[in-house]
């Protein structure tokens, strides 16, 4: 049974940081690719950032380049996403994703498994 749980979020001001963590169990961690993807309110699911299965490549939406990192401890099975300088359009539910594959990508029907979410509020 693979799980998902993701923790961090929370209400926060614009400018400010939060990082986000997502814990993982029940699958060889190691093995698959991770992302983080987000949806706000009215609005479809988003592709956030994504890192490969030893964390030597990763992936961002350009909206969040500069601003947000990902990165994975494959020894406390955990992938984390830094995110500064937030801002109100970052406001969403963020899930975190294991792939199919070990190579990052960007396409959510190469997710296997989701959690079940994490809610960010980026006040102005």
């Amino acid at each position: 049974h693979v799980q998902l749980v993701e923790s961090g979020g929370g209400l926060v001001q614009a400018g400010g940081s939060l990082r986000l963590s997502c814990a993982a169990s029940g699958r060889t961690f190691s093995s698959y690719a991770m992302a983080w993807f987000r949806q706000a309110p009215g609005k479809e699911r988003e592709f956030v950032s994504t890192v490969s299965w030893n964390g030597g490549s990763t992936y961002y939406r350009d909206s969040v380049k500069g601003r947000f990192t990902i990165s994975r401890d494959n020894a406390k099975n955990t992938v984390y996403l830094q995110m500064n300088s937030l801002n109100p359009e970052d406001t969403a539910v963020y899930y975190c994703a294991t792939s199919k594959l070990r190579i990052v990508t960007i396409t959510d029907s190469d997710y296997a498994y989701w959690g079940q979410g994490t809610q960010v509020t980026v006040s102005s």
